[in-house]
């Protein structure tokens, strides 16, 4: 007896088609595709709402804080001391600080720059000296101790060039402002006068030339001082007392108002040409000249309004 055994490709009508079983698993994976699709969705819908409640929850709380704070209010402070009043400065820090709560460092110089010499009057610490002069502090330093140590009354006074070395040497002390022990006058003499000539610009700068050669008369140069800044004036009023000091004491120190201001006047200009340089120091040795003269007639004209008058008394009042 012979069997025969069918395959299911020989009888289509027994069992689904494969094409048909491949359709039934896209079908499947479809189905399963996009319920992936819709969870995936969810969770983004939930991550979108909690951020968005959690955003909600901070600003209402930032909200209440700000309300909260805006009706805080502050009552007057109690049990209050004046102890110390503290104040800061550029050239010297904290002033007036406890003892306990002031840093152990050495004093500063009376300029906001690294030296005294060479810099603008702005970066400086200013005093007012007994005329109402605001000028540089390390100049009315230098003068006290020019006057404290007889140099008004030493002979050749701001003529007689100091030693090179002490010179120096003077100079790293007054750049941290400190007048060192044993300075020759003539060493701070010099000072003053290259404190003067190293400056930016010179203090008779702004002057046209040809007005300060054409100034011969008291008159001329008073209306031509007029014209110089603030800051040059109040310099320039300093020297011209300084150095009408220094001529009263003519008869020890043997220098007139000629030769204080011959020393001077160069100091005063700053120019590129040396032989223009000289020249022009002439012209500016008879302006300083006038007007030293004319702050001692000045000088004297006060000293006679203010001198006591001697009074005659009636005769026979102290008779019997």
């Amino acid at each position: 007896m012979t069997e025969v055994i069918h395959s299911s490709s020989a009888s289509p009508s027994s069992s689904p088609s494969l094409y048909q079983a491949r359709d039934l698993v896209d079908e499947e994976e479809a189905k399963g595709g996009n319920k992936e699709k819709d969870q995936l969705s969810l969770l983004a819908l939930l991550v979108a709402l909690f951020r968005k409640s959690f955003w909600m929850a901070c600003k209402t709380e930032r909200a209440e804080h700000c309300c909260s704070a805006a009706g805080m209010e502050i009552g007057w402070p109690t049990n209050v001391r004046h102890i110390s009043h503290v104040t800061f400065d550029r050239f010297n820090g904290f002033l007036g600080l406890p003892v306990e709560f002031e840093p152990e460092v050495p004093r500063r110089s009376p300029s906001a720059s690294a030296t005294v010499f060479g810099v603008s009057t702005e970066s400086m610490q200013l005093s007012f000296d007994s005329r109402g002069n605001n000028v540089p502090t390390i100049l009315l330093l230098m003068q006290r101790h020019l006057y404290a140590k007889g140099g008004l009354q030493t002979e050749g006074i701001f003529r007689i060039n100091p030693e090179e070395r002490q010179e120096e040497y003077a100079r790293e002390q007054l750049n941290r402002g400190v007048v060192p022990d044993g300075i020759c006058v003539h060493c701070l003499a010099g000072l003053i006068k290259a404190w003067f000539r190293e400056l930016p610009s010179g203090v008779l700068d702004s002057l046209p030339q040809e007005q300060v050669i054409q100034c011969q008369t008291e008159e001329e140069c008073s209306a031509l001082v007029r014209l110089l800044p603030s800051t040059e004036a109040s310099l320039l009023d300093w020297a011209i007392n300084l150095m009408a000091d220094v001529v009263q004491e003519e008869f020890h120190n043997k220098m007139n108002a000629r030769n204080i201001a011959m020393v001077f006047a160069p100091n005063m200009t700053q120019m590129g040409d040396p032989l223009t340089a000289l020249m022009y120091a002439v012209q500016v040795m008879n302006f300083l000249r006038t007007l030293i003269e004319k702050k001692l007639r000045e000088r004297k004209d006060s000293l006679a309004k203010t001198a006591p008058t001697s009074s005659i008394e009636p005769s026979g009042e102290n008779g019997p």
